[in-house]
C-alpha cells in the first residue's frame, strides 16, 4: 500500500494538457505535434485511446471520425493502414497510434490514459491497452468513463493505478437513459470497481457524490477540464491533479 502512494504522489504538481498541448488551427488535438510540444513544455498529458478491427490502438477522443477528419464512419471499423489517409482538423497531421504517442513520451512526463470503449469492449480494449503498456518505463494511469474498464483493472491488474471519469450526467445525458445518467453521476460502482481516483469535470465537482469520494472514501481527484489560469490555481488549491488547454 505504502508503494501505491508513493507512485499515486509521483502525479501531484504535474499539469496534464488535455489531449496533448493543442494549438487551432496548426496543432490538432491528439496528434503527434500536440504531444511533442506537451512533452517540450514540461507538461504531463491526457490523451484516448481506442481498438480499431485489426486489434490496432489508436489515439483520437471521438469514435466518430466527422469532427477531426471530415471523415463519415467511426475509428473502431477502421484498420491501421487507414490512419495515414486520415487527416486531422485540416491539417497534414494523421491519427497516431498509441505505441507512436508513447514512443514520443518515452517516460519523460506523465501519462493520464483514457480508455474509450465501444460496444461492449471494455475487457479486450483494457487487456489490449495493458499489454501495449508491458516494458513502458514511465508512468502512467489508467481512466475511463466506462465502469467496466476500471472493474477489469481491479480484477486482473490491480497494481495499475485506475480511474473513474464522471460528470453531472443527469442535466447532460450523452446518450445513457436516466438510471444510467443517475447510476454514473452519483458514482454508484466505486464500491465495486475501487478507483484511485475521480476525474470529475470541473463545474460538476461539487456534487455531493463526487465530494463523499474525495473527503470521505479518500479518492485523489482529477479535474477536467480547465480553461483558464484561474482554474487551474483554482483546482490545485483544492488538490486536484489539473487536466487543461488553452491556458
Amino acid at each position: 500500500m505504502n508503494n501505491r502512494k508513493q507512485r499515486m504522489g509521483s502525479f501531484d504538481g504535474w499539469r496534464y494538457a488535455h489531449r496533448g498541448l493543442h494549438r487551432k488551427p496548426d496543432i490538432p488535438e491528439n496528434s503527434r505535434a500536440a504531444f511533442r510540444r506537451a512533452v517540450k513544455n514540461g507538461f504531463g498529458a491526457e490523451l484516448d485511446v481506442h481498438l480499431l478491427s485489426d486489434g490496432t490502438l489508436a489515439v483520437l477522443h471521438d469514435s466518430l471520425l466527422k469532427r477531426m477528419t471530415g471523415r463519415e464512419g467511426v475509428i473502431e471499423d477502421c484498420t491501421r493502414s487507414d490512419l495515414p489517409e486520415l487527416k486531422l482538423g485540416g491539417t497534414q497531421e494523421t491519427i497516431p497510434t498509441f505505441r507512436e504517442v508513447l514512443e514520443i513520451f518515452g517516460g519523460k512526463t506523465p501519462l493520464i490514459i483514457e480508455l474509450k470503449t465501444w460496444k461492449g469492449n471494455a475487457a479486450v480494449l483494457t487487456e489490449a491497452v495493458v499489454k501495449e503498456l508491458e516494458g513502458y518505463k514511465g508512468l502512467y494511469c489508467l481512466e475511463s468513463f466506462d465502469p467496466w474498464v476500471v472493474l477489469w483493472l481491479r480484477k486482473n491488474r490491480p497494481d495499475i493505478i485506475r480511474g473513474q471519469l464522471s460528470m453531472d450526467f443527469i442535466k447532460e445525458r450523452s446518450g445513457l437513459t436516466l438510471p444510467q445518467a443517475v447510476f454514473a453521476t452519483h458514482l454508484l460502482h466505486v464500491f465495486i470497481t475501487r478507483p484511485d481516483f475521480i476525474a470529475y469535470r470541473f463545474k460538476d465537482r461539487r456534487k455531493l457524490a463526487n465530494r463523499f469520494c474525495l473527503r470521505v472514501l479518500k479518492k485523489q481527484g482529477v479535474s477536467w477540464t480547465l480553461r483558464s489560469p484561474g482554474q487551474v490555481r483554482q483546482a490545485e488549491k483544492e488538490g486536484l491533479w489539473p487536466i487543461f488547454e488553452k491556458t
